[in-house]
């Protein structure tokens, strides 16, 4: 593509199909209970609200599949005519921060979209509330609570969120009582707040270079697959987002503490402050001492089975990965259960190569930072929680559309690289697999959207795109390696 073509790409494609994109967000959120909208009982007048119109499955699921494809393809052509073209207009770049935040205002006050994991975090709400142990209790132990009754899907498991996140919860049902609709309506506060305050902070933290800032907006505050995923689908990674972020940009071990009581797995990003500052012990005590001192509170008023759910869930395969692949042909050899510790080590194994990689590629100054000029500081903090967490995301048995977001929000921390392109393209692919991840109220003639697309074609895409990824890392690590000697 030549300058003109990214002119296009950056003037005209990009506005167009991400303003699509997130329209088509808000409408299938607007339209009302649906197969990507579950109902929110409670009274009408109460927010958040919506036209009612029960709409056909059909028409909802290829809303968001047009939301999701075409939101990645304005994502992509944002991201290349912003490397192309000439630099951005600093005034164009608040408006797109603005717009991202006013999506996110408007979407607080829709029943949220794509998944039933509202009504989980209600429910646990509830049952704290009610004086009961969430990490004990489950749903179905109160079928005739108006709120906890109102779950779909995990009715017979207890809470795999952090104590802050219960907390969180347990406020929004105080405030809630009896109405499942304006319990998660509090809830959907908390999440727009959590994505406009992440959304800030990304534009203040890249002040001063105008490219960086119009890329850390097309990343995160306009960007349609995480408005899709974090603000529309309300999931609690939005708020562990805002606490990890806002902990590397004022390196505050309080608020990174609070990220990791909010989801335990966002703790990989304490890899990076603690390898910037490995040769200042005073620092690296005082940070990871706050953090420390504020997750062993958190959990301690939790009580002792809050990290019970955890430890189980940590052994599951979703169906999207590649270890879905392993799984199922480990299972046509040995009996059910026998796998998981291969899988678990494997992907551990993964992990630390994908690391390692990773790492030495951003060393080399491909990723992150412009060829031949690491980061350093702050940046090299940054980078490294960036490099940890997209190993684990590609590495993990277990994975979701929206645990994306957290390398989104990393990735928009430091500057442009190759990654973004594999970070985008994951994203992208997890969201399509999941059109929705709710399971009731689905059109039967699209049983395939599950059968064929999650369980079989984005795996073997991730599978494709995670040894592309390897070979790339490996790649600029051993450029970087043979210039140097």
């Amino acid at each position: 593509m030549n300058r003109e073509s990214a002119r296009w790409s950056a003037t005209l494609i990009a506005p167009a199909f991400v303003a699509g994109a997130i329209l088509l967000t808000i409408v299938i959120a607007a339209l009302g209970p649906s197969a990507m909208v579950p109902p929110l009982p409670g009274p009408g007048r109460q927010p958040p609200y919506s036209l009612d119109l029960r709409p056909d499955g059909h028409l909802v699921v290829a809303l968001a599949a047009v939301a999701v494809v075409g939101g990645a393809i304005g994502l992509v052509a944002g991201l290349y005519g912003l490397r192309r073209h000439a630099a951005p207009d600093v005034r164009r770049t608040r408006l797109l921060v603005a717009a991202g935040c006013l999506a996110a205002g408007v979407l607080a006050f829709l029943p949220p979209v794509g998944s039933a994991d509202h009504l989980n975090y209600a429910a646990y709400g509830r049952i704290a509330v009610l004086g009961l142990d969430p990490y004990v209790t489950v749903p179905s132990a109160v079928p005739h609570d108006p709120v906890a009754g109102a779950v779909e899907e995990w009715r017979n498991t207890p809470s795999v969120y952090g104590p802050v996140a219960t907390g969180v919860q347990a406020l929004a049902s105080w405030v809630g009582g009896d109405s499942v609709r304006l319990t998660v309506f509090v809830l959907t506060l908390v999440n727009a707040a959590a994505f406009v305050a992440t959304a800030l902070l990304l534009h203040r933290v890249t002040r001063g270079d105008p490219g960086r800032q119009r890329r850390a907006a097309l990343l995160w505050a306009v960007n349609p697959l995480v408005v899709y995923q974090l603000a529309a689908g309300m999931h609690v990674d939005t708020l562990a987002v805002a606490f990890v972020v806002a902990a590397l940009v004022v390196e505050s071990g309080v608020l990174l503490g609070l990220g990791i009581a909010v989801k335990v797995t966002v703790g990989l990003v304490a890899l990076g402050p603690a390898w910037r500052h490995r040769r200042d012990p005073r620092r690296l005590l005082l940070i990871a001492g706050s953090a420390t001192l504020t997750v062993a509170v958190a959990y301690w008023l939790a009580g002792p089975h809050a990290l019970d759910q955890v430890l189980n869930a940590s052994k599951s395969v979703s169906f999207a990965t590649p270890w879905k692949l392993v799984q199922r042909a480990l299972q046509a050899v040995f009996d059910d259960g026998a796998y998981r510790a291969w899988i678990q080590t494997g992907s551990l194994l993964l992990m630390v190569v994908l690391s390692w990689l990773l790492l030495r590629a951003g060393a080399a100054g491909r990723v992150g930072s412009p060829p031949g000029v690491p980061e350093s500081g702050a940046g090299e903090a940054r980078l490294v929680a960036l490099a940890v967490v997209v190993a684990w995301l590609f590495a993990t048995p277990y994975a979701l559309p929206w645990y994306d977001g957290l390398a989104l929000a990393l990735l928009a921390m430091v500057p442009a690289s190759t990654l973004d392109w594999f970070v985008v393209g994951r994203m992208a692919l997890l969201s399509a697999a999941y059109l929705p991840a709710r399971q009731l109220d689905q059109p039967p003639d699209l049983s395939w959207l599950v059968t064929v697309v999650r369980t079989q074609v984005v795996p073997w895409l991730l599978l494709a795109l995670t040894v592309a990824l390897v070979w790339w890392a490996a790649r600029a690590g051993a450029r970087a390696r043979t210039r140097r000697a």
